[in-house]
């Protein structure tokens, strides 16, 4: 009898804190206007006149979701700076949260060139993902911001203690902990890494290792077919969900 009131006990509890998180995300509320939307480089979700360019990610988010069943981590890499890979990366998440039975993490993984806090003006004094790659003793609680957003968090990159972002921090055990970690603890919760460029240094080619797909993001008029090929070479081509050609570099 004991073991049965533990165990119905233990169920209650699971049920409890699974409606708390439904008590949570149904008391969350969009405070940015169309205009504020439109200065973090977010698209204007709810404005008719950007339909067409909304569509365009629904369609895109409706093709990934279509790859699997269960959740996974999609890893947005631009072929070179200044492709807008942080612009895609930010609204193919915010995509998602259109459904409101999922939610989206995007975390920003350009160590050396990082962008997501400032485009989207959030204060990062807690620190973020190198921070807590660094940091042993560092809760991944202390990480997730806020977006004004519904349902959808962002990790920042935050600054090294140590000054080194040559550091291979994608290639730590850590970082495989903490993806397994923030992908198991919610079953509805889809990860969008924002990379640094394909082109030039290692990081894309590493974090692609942690990612179940990559989408290649490349500069309309900017980057030549052999720049494209020659990014799109670094990636299991089991993972590469193709090219997006984006024109708000």
């Amino acid at each position: 009898m004991n073991d049965f009131n533990q165990s119905a006990a233990e169920a209650l509890a699971r049920m409890a804190a699974i409606e708390h998180r439904s008590v949570v995300r149904r008391s969350e509320s969009t405070a940015l206007t169309p205009g504020q939307l439109a200065e973090r480089s977010i698209i204007p979700y709810l404005d008719g006149a950007n339909r067409p360019l909304v569509d365009s990610f629904r369609d895109l988010r409706t093709r990934l979701l279509s790859i699997s069943n269960e959740n996974f981590v999609t890893l947005v890499v631009p072929v070179s700076n200044g492709c807008g890979g942080s612009f895609v990366a930010r609204n193919l998440a915010l995509s998602v949260t259109f459904d409101q039975s999922k939610t989206a993490l995007l975390i920003d993984c350009n160590l050396r060139h990082p962008t997501q806090h400032t485009a989207m003006k959030i204060d990062t004094a807690r620190g973020g993902l190198i921070n807590y790659l660094e940091d042993p003793e560092a809760e991944v609680d202390g990480m997730l911001y806020a977006t004004g957003i519904p349902r959808l968090k962002l990790i920042p990159a935050g600054r090294s203690t140590y000054g080194d972002m040559e550091a291979e921090h994608f290639a730590s055990f850590r970082m495989r902990l903490l993806l397994d970690s923030l992908r198991s603890s919610y079953s509805d919760r889809y990860i969008f890494l924002d990379s640094p460029p394909a082109l030039g240094a290692p990081d894309a080619r590493m974090l692609s290792e942690l990612a179940d797909v990559v989408i290649l993001v490349a500069g309309y008029g900017r980057n030549t077919p052999a720049d494209i090929a020659a990014a799109a070479g670094n990636f299991d081509p089991r993972k590469f969900a193709g090219v997006v050609f984006n024109e708000n570099a």
